[in-house]
């Protein structure tokens, strides 16, 4: 059996010990992935005695040349190793002089004489793109995609004088996705991956455990390169045949048709799912009908009447347009340029002219390709002008499609003006100035994809805590609205792609999701900065950050969902097989609160999506501008139409009808414990449906005089202050031990005394303002009930002399187990202390259980006996030892008893929205 990289790792792993045995070698190659094994190689000890690679090309040198060079390396550029198939003397003695001890041959293509493949001690490696014995050859990744592969990988193998026939020494491979390319496998596995192997290859051979596994002839091929003369794509096919053939010559050298009798080559294929769009008939040659011309690209047919659909295509003078433009006959008018516009032509000119350093003078006329630019420069164009001009998003295609220097500075400004909007999508914004940007915030339902006001157009002010002013008016749903939604999302669940697509391609879509939401955090984090009134620092990094990381955590989930066998007793003779599967449910609703908008959407919808369901989502009414903007988001992500909805409005309207509603199967919702009782009664009476509920909390905080009083003033602090108090998990309620009480209470007040209350976008600011001011009218009443009651308001209690909606830090002690402020949540910036006698653990432990919540919980003490006997009696779903607030998208999130069942985060929350399904077959 081959090794794998699995084993290897296991053995020689990098974070327990250095690798003793160093080998002497020469580099026989090109390219970058020659100039990462060779980086690498020297980063483990290896001295790299010799590099042999290629001849510069128009003045510029290969990345491994240029590399080697620079660390001093002897570097040969030999043109070639033979003439009229004899080893050139002067080529082989130049080589052994190194005095290498193995030869590391990372993508050779250069024809090697055996006397020097096998002059070193330790002979030649090279690595090669596929799994050997199949795919031999020079065009093996195209070939793992022609043929349709469901696995590839690469090999590490003992060079001998075949053609990729020699022994094995490791394997590694991967899934194929659907819609992989071979710059998408090359890139996401073959390219990283694959330096690891070399560099691991290298190690076994020099601690002198590398194997060496004969090829079986099972299984063996060996097809030839793929050139642009035999690329053409035969029609008469079934269409997943044609797709494969489409994609395993993307982008070198181009799978081709004819199409309006001119050559035509075909650029990103993907496989139609769903209802086939609308669109104009092309004749195409060979093809067993026309194909459409749609607004989602080129719609091609094979011979088994399946469809696929190619996104670009590619005409002979080399322009490349999106396919869904082919009819388009108006050129696009040339631009007029800004001062600023001209400036940054300019900076881009430069770096044009950095990578074509062959070209004297770069003018608009001059072309990337023409001027001798390869795929490796395509990358490094993109990401330099990202990193000079940030803000501005291109991909490897769009210098494709725009490949003379006019034409990209065209397509980048029209990309700086945001005029390349998605033609499907259509955004009336409010848009402000504020925090050193525009921010473009979308106020319409979200619906079946489109952006569209309220039925009966209805609308409603969203106002600005800091200072009371309106932010814009946003739509307020109807019932109708609301029926709207879940028929979209129904007809999306049972007719649309998302119900039918690859668990891997879903998890696709929500990585993307991901991507752009860090794309646009800052913009999130000042949406949520005035909608809701977090602090920016802390919206940027909890709000938006720990957003992003839940929609990565669930996506990675996506194709790891999985059922079980289960063995059954039954009458002999037993021939039964049972197993489970699990299933999403449907239709989904989501309402969440408005404390942390768009965490709160994360946390339940990632998990929601990730299941495979489609969803009807409610934000609060005071705070929807991030879901609204999210929604924006996933279309450009490519989720498709009907998935997400969301519709703002009230909770009694919009939020009744999703627990009313009979096509929900499953209802979310973060708030308060009376509502929670009402939305699970009206699930329950609707449909029974599956319900989740995140309720109140009254969380106590334990804290014992043996503690880290630094830390326990801190954390104490920010248990209770965090997020301006407006945090479910919140320390409703801090028991201190007697002998610390008084210290700990007069450093709490000193620390208060520092903190900065201000606009939340001021980066110095600690603490910004409550929601909306019905909550700030409450927190100054909860204050009051408590002088009331006789506990000591020891600092804090009223609303701050300024505008907007804030609140002091306030701090209450002397607080009795009957007092009203000692069993209601706050849910603001109040800290209520009581104290307890030393030594008196179960009698703290009884008061702090005496509550119908049981969200969270914590205890501060250096004697870990202390802690374990203190958190395994504490009755809430999380407790905190020695720290507070420190949730991970990986650990489950829920209360016990009234703060409610189920749970946000973590594998968890993904069977919160499935159902399992047992299947027994007889056999």
């Amino acid at each position: 059996m081959l090794w794998t990289a699995n084993t290897i790792m296991r053995k020689f792993s990098s974070s327990s010990a250095y690798y003793q045995n160093k080998l002497k070698l020469a580099l026989i190659g090109q390219s970058l992935f020659g100039q990462e094994v060779y980086t690498n190689l020297r980063k483990q000890g290896h001295k790299v005695v010799g590099v042999f690679t290629v001849p510069d090309k128009d003045g510029k040198a290969d990345p491994l040349a240029v590399v080697a060079e620079k660390d001093g390396t002897p570097v040969f550029k030999f043109p070639r190793w033979r003439v009229k198939g004899k080893p050139i003397p002067e080529v082989v003695e130049a080589y052994k002089a190194v005095g290498a001890e193995l030869n590391v041959m990372p993508f050779c293509s250069q024809f090697i004489p055996m006397n020097v493949i096998d002059f070193p001690k330790h002979g030649s490696i090279i690595y090669h793109p596929s799994i050997l014995p199949r795919h031999r050859g020079a065009s093996a990744i195209n070939w793992t995609l022609i043929e349709g592969d469901k696995k590839a990988g690469f090999s590490i193998f003992w060079a001998d004088d075949g053609l990729d026939t020699g022994p094995v020494l490791l394997q590694k491979e991967c899934p194929v996705e659907p819609n992989d390319t071979v710059d998408t496998l090359y890139n996401r596995f073959l390219f990283p991956e694959g330096i690891k192997a070399m560099v691991e290859s290298v190690q076994l051979i020099a601690d002198g455990k590398a194997p060496k596994i004969p090829q079986s002839e099972e299984g063996a091929s060996y097809e030839g390169i793929q050139k642009r003369s035999n690329a053409k794509v035969n029609m008469a096919q079934p269409a997943e045949a044609i797709h494969n053939w489409i994609r395993g010559h993307d982008k070198v050298p181009g799978a081709w048709v004819v199409i309006d009798g001119k050559p035509v080559t075909l650029y990103s294929s993907s496989m139609l799912s769903g209802s086939l769009p609308v669109g104009q008939p092309i004749e195409v040659e060979e093809a067993s009908q026309p194909g459409l011309i749609a607004k989602s690209g080129l719609v091609l047919f094979g011979s088994d009447g399946q469809a696929l659909q190619v996104k670009n295509l590619q005409f002979e003078d080399g322009k490349m347009i999106p396919a869904s433009k082919y009819f388009s006959s108006e050129e696009t008018a040339s631009l007029d340029l800004t001062d600023d516009e001209k400036k940054m032509a300019e900076e881009i000119r430069a770096i044009w002219k950095g990578i074509l350093s062959n070209v004297p003078d770069i003018d608009e006329t001059t072309d990337f390709f023409k001027s001798g630019a390869a795929s490796m420069d395509v990358v490094r164009l993109v990401e330099e002008v990202k990193q000079k001009c940030g803000g501005v998003q291109l991909q490897n295609e769009d210098v494709y499609m725009a490949t003379t220097f006019q034409s990209f500075i065209q397509m980048f400004v029209r990309r700086l003006r945001g005029e390349d909007q998605e033609e499907e999508l259509v955004i009336d914004y409010a848009t402000k100035d504020v925090n050193n940007m525009t921010v473009k915030m979308p106020y319409q339902c979200f619906i079946n994809g489109e952006f569209k006001n309220a039925e009966d157009g209805k609308s409603y002010n969203t106002v600005n805590p800091t200072d009371g002013s309106v932010i814009c008016k946003v739509s307020y749903a109807s019932v109708a609205d609301v029926d709207r939604a879940v028929s979209a999302a129904k007809e999306a669940f049972y007719n649309g792609p998302w119900g039918k697509m690859n668990p891997r391609d879903r998890g696709r879509l929500l990585y993307r999701v991901a991507d752009l939401m860090e794309e646009h955090q800052e913009e999130l984090a000042t949406i949520e900065a005035m909608d809701s009134g977090a602090v920016y620092t802390l919206a940027l990094k909890t709000h938006v950050g720990m957003s992003i990381q839940t929609f990565r955590y669930f996506a990675g989930w996506c194709d790891k969902i999985q059922g079980s066998t289960i063995p059954i007793n039954q009458a002999r003779p037993n021939r039964n097989l049972t197993f489970t599967k699990k299933e999403p449910l449907g239709v989904c609703a989501i309402v969440i609160p408005w404390n942390y908008p768009l965490m709160m959407l994360a946390w339940k919808s990632a998990a929601c999506l990730a299941a495979g369901n489609t969803l009807v989502l409610k934000p609060a009414q005071v705070t929807p501008l991030t879901a609204l903007k999210f929604a924006e988001l996933t279309v450009k992500a490519g989720i498709p139409k009907g998935v997400i909805n969301i519709v703002p409005g009230s909770g009694g309207l919009v939020g009744q009808r999703m627990s009313d509603h009979p096509d929900i199967r499953k209802l979310g919702f973060t708030g308060s414990t009376p509502i929670g009782k009402q939305i699970m009664k009206s699930c329950a009476v609707s449909n029974l449906k599956k319900v989740s509920l995140e309720l109140g909390g009254k969380s106590p905080l334990i804290i014992f005089s043996d503690c880290d009083m630094d830390k326990a003033v801190r954390m104490g602090m920010s248990s209770v202050y965090f997020n301006k108090g407006e945090n479910c998990i919140a320390a409703g309620r801090l028991f201190v031990e007697e002998s610390i009480h008084d210290e700990y209470i007069r450093r709490v007040v000193e620390e208060i005394k520092k903190m900065k209350i201000g606009d939340p976008l001021d980066r110095s600011t600690d603490h910004g303002p409550q929601n909306h001011k019905a909550h700030l009218d409450k927190l100054v009443e909860y204050c009051e009930i408590g002088v009331k009651e006789g506990a000591t308001l020891v600092c804090g209690g009223r609303q701050v002399d300024r505008p907007g909606f804030f609140m002091e830090p306030t701090v209450f002690t002397d607080v009795e187990d009957h007092m009203f402020i000692a069993k209601e949540e706050s849910f603001g910036p109040v800290m209520v202390v009581s104290r307890f006698k030393d030594g008196d653990v179960d009698g703290v432990l009884s008061r702090a259980n005496d509550t119908e919540f049981g969200l969270a919980s914590g205890v501060f003490t250096r004697d870990i006996n202390k802690a374990m006997y203190v958190s395994e009696r504490l009755e809430a779903g999380t407790v905190f030892v020695n720290t507070y607030n420190k949730t991970d998208v990986a650990a489950p999130f829920g209360g016990f008893k009234q703060s409610g069942f189920g749970k946000d985060l973590g594998e968890e929350a993904l069977h919160e929205y499935l159902r399992t399904k047992a299947v027994t077959v007889e056999y």
